[in-house]
C-alpha cells in the first residue's frame, strides 16, 4: 500500500541492496479479460521481440515476450491491463485495495496480483515473483532502485525528463507497449484516447484558454501540482491554462507547497482541490478558501475525498484518463457555468 497516498514526497530513501536472480522463470500466461483495448478473453497478448525501450537509464532491449511482468511505476499495472497483459505483481499507488486498480480497471485481472510497495517496494517479493520483465515507467526515477530493480530481470524505467512521477499517460502507453512487443497495439490506444480528449475540448469551448488550479489539501496544508504533472497535463488536453504563479513556484517535483498566506494565490477561472487524508469540508468550509473570488462564484470542484472522481484524476493511465472524461469533465463544466 502507498505511504503517502496521491502525495509523494521528495527525497525518499529507497531500499537498497543487491538482489539474486532467481535461476529458472516460471511460466504462466498473462492474459486480458473483456474491455476496450484488450485481447479476447483467455488470450495471451503476442509481441514482437526483440523490444527496445529509451529510458532515461539507456536503452532496454527485451529479448522475448515477457511471461512474469511485475508492474511497479504508478499506473503501470493498468497500462499493461490495457494492452492485455496481467501483471503478477504491481504497486497499489493510490490503496484502491483489491486488486489495486481503479474500478475503471475492475474484473481486468483473472489472478490477483501479488501486491508490492510503491516507494519502497520489498525488493525480495518482487525477486521471488520470478518477473522477466519490470515496469517502472512512472516513478521517482531514482538510480538506485533502478539498479537494484535491474539486477532482477530488465527494468523499463522513467524516460527522460520523467523523474518524480512526471512521465504522462501517453509515454506510459507508449513505453509499456513496446517494452511488451505491442507498439501498434499502444499506439491505437494513443490515438483513440487523444481523439476523446478533442472531441471534449471541443464540446467545452468555454475551457479554452480559461486559467486552472489543481490543488490539494493535506493535514500539513495546501498544494498545487505544476505544469507537466497528469493532472495539469489532461486540463491543459482541455483547453485550459495552468495557474502561473503556481509554474513559478515548481521545481524538480510535480506539486508545489502553498503556505497559509499564498492560499490566495490559487485563485484562477477554475479551482479543482483534492482532499488527502482530511475531509472535504476542510477546503470547502475553510474560510481563507471561501475568499478565493472562484470560490465565490462557484467556479471551483472539490472532490469527495477517496471518491473516484478524484483517483482517475489523480492516477493519469489510458485506463483512467478515458474515465475521467466521462465522469470528470461534466463537473468541470458545471463548475464553470
Amino acid at each position: 500500500m502507498f505511504n503517502r497516498s496521491i502525495f509523494p514526497a521528495r527525497g525518499s530513501r529507497l531500499v537498497a541492496g543487491a538482489l539474486a536472480v532467481a535461476a529458472s522463470l516460471v511460466v504462466a500466461g498473462c492474459s486480458s479479460g473483456s474491455g476496450e483495448g484488450e485481447s479476447a478473453p483467455g488470450a495471451v497478448a503476442k509481441g514482437n521481440f526483440p523490444a527496445k525501450v529509451a529510458t532515461k537509464f539507456g536503452e532496454v532491449t527485451v529479448e522475448k515476450q515477457p511471461k512474469r511482468v511485475v508492474a511497479l511505476g504508478w499506473g503501470d499495472a493498468e497500462t499493461a491491463l490495457a494492452l492485455g497483459v496481467e501483471p503478477v505483481g504491481a504497486s497499489d499507488w493510490l490503496a484502491f485495495g483489491g486488486d489495486g486498480v481503479g474500478p475503471w480497471a475492475k474484473g481486468k485481472y483473472r489472478k490477483s496480483p501479488t501486491k508490492i510497495g510503491t516507494m519502497e517496494p520489498a525488493y525480495e517479493k518482487i525477486a521471488a515473483l520470478q518477473p522477466d520483465l519490470i515496469l517502472d515507467t512512472k516513478s521517482s526515477g531514482d538510480q538506485k532502485r533502478y539498479d537494484t530493480l535491474s539486477k532482477i530481470a530488465p527494468t523499463v524505467g522513467v524516460p527522460k525528463g520523467g523523474d518524480q512521477y512526471l512521465t504522462d499517460w501517453q509515454d506510459q502507453t507508449e513505453m509499456v507497449a513496446d517494452a511488451l512487443g505491442l507498439h501498434d497495439k499502444g499506439q491505437q490506444l494513443i490515438a483513440r484516447t487523444k481523439a476523446k480528449f478533442a472531441a471534449a475540448a471541443k464540446a467545452h469551448p468555454e475551457f479554452k484558454g480559461r486559467t486552472v488550479t489543481s490543488g490539494s489539501r493535506t493535514s500539513e496544508g495546501y498544494g498545487a501540482y505544476v505544469q507537466g504533472s497528469g493532472r495539469v497535463d489532461f486540463l491543459q488536453r482541455l483547453g485550459f491554462t495552468n495557474n502561473p504563479w503556481v509554474d513559478k513556484q515548481g521545481g524538480s517535483s510535480f506539486f508545489v507547497n502553498v503556505s497559509h498566506e499564498n492560499v490566495n494565490k490559487l485563485d484562477a477561472d477554475l479551482v479543482v482541490m483534492e482532499p488527502i487524508g482530511v475531509a472535504a469540508s476542510d477546503i470547502s468550509g475553510d474560510p481563507l478558501f471561501k475568499k478565493l473570488p472562484a470560490v465565490h462564484a462557484g467556479h471551483d470542484v472539490v472532490f469527495d475525498t477517496d471518491s473516484a472522481l478524484a483517483k482517475a484524476f489523480a492516477t493519469d493511465s489510458v485506463l483512467s484518463v478515458n474515465y475521467a472524461l466521462d465522469k470528470v469533465v461534466p463537473e468541470f463544466a458545471k463548475a464553470m457555468k
